[in-house]
């Protein structure tokens, strides 16, 4: 029985939806082409558009990254992650700077501090860590420093 082309197109259509449905766990490292070509051939490198070509091409990046390359693989991901991030730019907002002071109160929070154990910090008593903490009271220089010092982080996030 002859295969009509609308059948054709439709095979042809299902195994593309196939590819382009992709799950971020179907690549690993190791089952990824060696060649430029086999590279290609498994996802062509050209400008995203939508949120599937997207996710596809940050699971071919996330599959190459970190792992000892070729030339040719090396090259690859290059371009895709070049084209990812053109991507990126386009159509995501960048994140709004967070306050110094919301970043103080992540700080403490996720290492289960309070205003008291703030004060200790930064060698003040807890009413003026409490002052700080409610935005009533800056933080000094000094204070950035010993922060930057005790969360290891940069005094840029503590300064917006």
């Amino acid at each position: 029985m002859a295969e009509t082309p609308p059948d054709r197109l439709r095979r042809v259509n299902s195994s593309h939806m196939d590819l382009l449905l992709m799950k971020a766990t179907t690549l690993k490292p190791t089952a990824l082409p060696a060649t430029y070509a086999e590279l290609i051939a498994l996802q062509v490198p050209r400008p995203i558009h939508d949120r599937t070509a997207y996710d596809n091409a940050v699971e071919i990046v996330h599959a190459l990254a970190g792992f000892k390359l070729n030339r040719d693989q090396d090259d690859y991901l290059q371009l895709m992650a070049k084209l990812v991030e053109d991507y990126e730019r386009e159509t995501m907002p960048e994140p709004a700077p967070v306050a110094g002071i919301e970043t103080l109160k992540f700080l403490l929070t996720e290492n289960g501090l309070n205003a008291n154990d703030l004060g200790r910090i930064l060698g003040v008593n807890r009413s003026i860590a409490y002052r700080i903490l409610q935005g009533a009271r800056n933080l000094t220089a000094a204070h950035i420093k010993k922060l930057s010092a005790r969360f290891a982080v940069s005094a840029d996030l503590l300064l917006a």
